[in-house]
């Protein structure tokens, strides 16, 4: 619960936005929208999504370049084309200045002869600049461009991107690539039934995994390979498979994002969808975030804000390419769950017990069943075997019928939602009969169940033809693989439940802090600490009482005035670690220290050569915990907001928390979940709670800060904030900012 203080800021801007007259909003597919909607800093609040229908299912493709000349690339692609048209009804137009027919098509000359309208042009070209720039003549809807030498060689490649992209952006098509491949016109299996993945890469290779799932029986219906993204991203991409009833989780590789924002608000419309987006990002290091830049040219992002802004909005993030696969397919085809209790189900007391040790380290709850349903499995397992949770069988009941009964027994309990059987190598026919029951069973449940089969061989009749055959059981071979599939699974489902879009919450239009603040700023300057605790004051945001003085009796009267003890320090622009210059004095108790204090402090600065805008004289404010609260600028996502420890040590701590604008409350209070400190806040060797929901107050309005001052401020540092006990407030006792 915050303070009154944030309930009003938030009434009031509400109460503005309405006399303001703004346009009404309508609900399309489950998304609220408003045309134009955009934040204070005229950023859009709504994902855009591109109608991609044509591009996947076209009516008529050109391939400029069609080639049937043995031994040549073009060749071998102009067959594939084919082949996809075909399969998908589309009409192929072969465009080719010298050929009169291509695989006994019909070949026109060139973009500018095509007679007939064209939803998608291939463009088999080294420099597809100038056929873009016909294509605009011809109202082709979107094209394709696999040359590469762009922005992922360097500045003189990047240089005829933006070329490329501004000839896309004038002629009003779409464009795929460059740097892309053939994986959009993939055979997809059109056998398979049940919720699909649609698959985003941005290199190819990287996505042959995820598209080989079909063969163990998962539906794909996409592949997007977006490559350099001079236009299309992928954040299109994830917008556009958000709202396709076919698709029940979208699988991304991801090496740079083109831009943070749209980013966000893709993932903003999947989440409102329930749609769930499951990445593999790479660049957690220098190594990988360089190579990933040169592969496609776009920023990667310091990882821990990309991390942070994934997790805001609902993004699972996984490491390899193994955890996308089972995580994609668990999140696309299981049924929301009833329950988050897990119950872990083995042959063997000790696979049990080293399962539900993975399983609650990671964080998954594995309740102790109660002892009515103990009794009663205790029915069809020896009375010595233990059945609270783990469960183990001891092998020789899932042999019979009482196989079954147990799995039922176990799934009937309403506490649990999620069932999971690791099956550590093959033992026929004992193993075949369980790979059964628990496919029978599953088949007749909504619940979650899922296989663990350990074998290195994978060619058993239990696992290939049983597991996989069946659409209701997810399938594992690794521990490690069904864990983080499951985590995430009833992670998924608590996070779209309680999801609400904070960029519905994000302010429209300035507030009058906002108008206060812009006064203070100094273009391309470092504001001093008084300048800096002024435009805290503006945001509501509390400082000690002090006055800025130039001299030592001046200094004296202010004393008086806050009242002893004081502290005093130096106030400059160029001053961003007094302490270190002796330019900070505390626990003064007399005017004769305040006038020693003024004097040394002053022959510091004057010895440093350090310009100062006076001396300020501040109130003494009781002991609390120290916070940082503070705003940077990522190049990728924009302002961001980071709380943790603050202090003289805040660099050696390193205990930070960060979000991407907009967020709300419930965000703010997760980001000091977060610390490693976060027991600080609660109170330890006897200190008292901190005020918690005074230091959430001042995150919030710091990010409405970041927000409305985007265009003006670079940086903001509060540090230390002092939280004091509960119920007193935080007050920032010394601030530093430094506008653009």
């Amino acid at each position: 619960m915050l303070g009154s203080t944030h309930g009003t800021f938030t009434t009031d801007l509400r109460a503005r936005v309405v006399a303001c007259g703004e346009s009404p909003r309508t609900t399309v597919h489950g998304v609220t929208a408003a045309p134009g909607d955009q934040d204070v800093s005229g950023r859009p609040l709504h994902a855009a999504v591109p109608d991609l229908d044509r591009f996947f299912q076209p009516e008529s493709v050109a391939v400029v370049g069609a080639s049937d000349a043995e031994g040549r690339p073009n060749t071998g692609i102009t067959r594939q084309l084919l082949a996809w048209a075909e399969r998908v009804g589309a009409r192929l137009v072969p465009v080719h200045p010298t050929r009169t027919r291509v695989f006994g098509i019909d070949c026109v000359p060139s973009v500018g002869a095509l007679t007939e309208p064209v939803d998608l042009a291939v463009l088999l070209v080294a420099d597809p600049l100038p056929v873009i720039e016909e294509l605009a003549e011809t109202k082709v809807k979107f094209a394709v461009a696999f040359a590469s030498g762009f922005a992922e060689t360097g500045a003189a490649g990047a240089a005829a991107q933006e070329r490329l992209a501004a000839a896309v952006r004038r002629s009003g098509l779409r464009l795929l690539g460059p740097n892309t491949n053939l994986n959009a016109f993939e055979r997809f299996r059109e056998d398979l039934e049940g919720p699909a993945v649609a698959l985003i890469t941005q290199s190819g290779h990287q996505g042959r995994p995820v598209f080989t799932l079909q063969e163990l029986g998962v539906r794909l219906s996409h592949w997007a390979p977006t490559g350099n993204e001079a236009d299309l991203e992928t954040s299109d991409f994830i917008s556009y498979f958000a709202g396709r009833p076919e698709v029940g989780a979208i699988a991304c590789y991801v090496e740079g994002l083109k831009d943070g924002r749209s980013f966000l608000l893709a993932a903003d419309r999947a989440a409102r969808q329930g749609v769930p987006v499951v990445a593999v990002k790479v660049g957690r290091t220098e190594t990988g975030a360089r190579t990933a830049a040169s592969h496609t040219g776009k920023l990667t992002g310091a990882d821990q804000v990309v991390d942070a802004a994934m997790r805001q909005f609902g993004v699972i993030r996984v490491d390899g390419l193994d955890q996308l696969q089972d995580t994609a397919t668990l999140l696309a085809r299981a049924r929301r769950p009833q329950a988050d209790g897990v119950v872990v189900y083995s042959i063997s007391g000790g696979t049990g017990a080293h399962f539900a040790d993975l399983a609650t380290e990671a964080g998954l709850r594995l309740p102790t069943l109660p002892q009515a349903k103990q009794d009663e499995l205790h029915e069809w397992i020896p009375e010595y075997l233990s059945v609270a949770n783990p469960v183990d069988n001891g092998g020789h009941p899932v042999g019979d019928w009482r196989g079954r009964k147990i799995i039922d027994a176990i799934l009937a309990d309403p506490s649990v939602g999620v069932l999971i059987c690791p099956i550590t190598g093959p033992f026929p026919p004992m193993s075949d009969k369980l790979a059964q029951d628990l496919v029978d069973a599953a088949e007749a449940t909504d619940k979650l169940v899922c296989v663990v089969w350990g074998s290195p061989v994978g060619t058993e009749d239990a696992y290939r033809t049983t597991l996989l055959g069946s659409s209701r059981v997810a399938t594992f071979r690794t521990f490690a693989n069904c864990i983080g599939a499951v985590k995430a699974y009833l992670g998924h489902h608590r996070f779209t439940t309680a999801y609400r879009s904070p960029f519905d919450e994000a302010p429209r239009t300035p507030s009058p802090s906002f108008r206060k603040a812009q006064a203070l700023m100094r273009p391309g300057r470092r504001l001093s600490e008084h300048a800096a605790k002024q435009l805290l004051r503006a945001y509501g945001i509390r400082v000690p009482r002090e006055q800025l003085v130039t001299s030592a009796a001046a200094a004296v009267r202010a004393a008086g005035l806050v009242g002893y003890p004081v502290v005093m320090k130096a106030s400059g622009a160029q001053l961003a670690h007094k302490t270190e210059l002796g330019l900070v004095k505390v626990g003064l108790t007399s005017a004769s220290q305040v006038r020693d204090a003024y004097r040394e402090l002053t022959d510091i600065a004057r010895f440093e050569s350090i310009d100062l805008d006076g001396i300020l004289v501040c109130q003494m404010v009781g002991r609390g915990v120290e916070m940082v609260v503070g705003v940077t600028r990522d190049d990728l996502f924009g302002p961001t907001v980071t709380v943790g420890l603050g202090g003289v040590l805040v660099e050696v701590l390193n205990d930070t928390a960060v979000r991407v604008p907009p967020f709300g409350e419930s965000e703010a209070r997760s980001m000091l979940g977060e610390l490693r400190g976060r027991a600080l806040l609660d109170g330890v060797r006897g200190a008292p709670p901190a005020d918690v929901d005074a230091l959430v107050e001042v995150v919030l309005r710091v990010q409405r800060m970041a927000l409305e001052l985007d265009g003006d401020l670079a940086e903001l540092d509060i540090n230390p904030l002092m939280v004091l006990p509960r119920g007193q407030g935080a007050v920032a006792l010394d601030a530093l900012a430094v506008c653009r």
